[in-house]
């Protein structure tokens, strides 16, 4: 029987992203099926830029969306991102490093069939819809969520 780790992606931080993604990519490479819930300002991560759309929103759904990150390359950090400044620092140590960067393990986790699932009250809030958002997402409940979670053997909150 294969293991299973659902993660709960509530923050929408470059480094807590990078964190969660990891996790995800390490666990797929060793068979546990994954599945990530994305509430709030985790579902961030998943706009795609080229999809926005301002059609059938409210005036403060417009405003939120033109105001918030327009997906996972303009996160900022949750700690020392200093107006970007403090990004660009971290993006230049990874490149020296060499390593991947947040879109890589998005990609990298999309590719491996990670479950991505992002919560319907969320995103009625927020004013997304689905369209917006990277096509892997299936737009599930609360309760949906915390079925699949306590299928999980792993649970973890970011």
């Amino acid at each position: 029987m294969n293991k299973k780790m659902s993660l709960l992606m509530f923050s929408g931080d470059y480094d807590k992203a990078l964190a969660a993604l990891i996790l995800a990519n390490s666990a797929k490479e060793m068979d546990i099926d994954v599945t990530i819930f994305f509430a709030f300002w985790g579902l961030l991560l998943l706009r795609e830029p080229h999809h926005m759309t301002t059609e059938d929103k409210s005036n403060y759904e417009k405003m939120f969306a033109m105001m918030t990150p327009k997906g996972p390359d303009d996160l900022p950090l949750s700690k020392m991102n200093f107006s970007g400044i403090g990004k660009k620092m971290l993006l230049e140590m990874m490149k020296d490093d060499e390593a991947p960067e947040l879109i890589d393990f998005l990609n990298g986790a999309r590719k491996k069939g990670v479950n991505f699932f992002g919560c319907k009250l969320s995103m009625e809030i927020m004013g997304f819809k689905k369209e917006e958002l990277i096509p892997e997402v299936k737009v599930v409940t609360a309760q949906d969520y915390i079925k699949d979670a306590l299928a999980s053997d792993i649970q973890l909150f970011i």
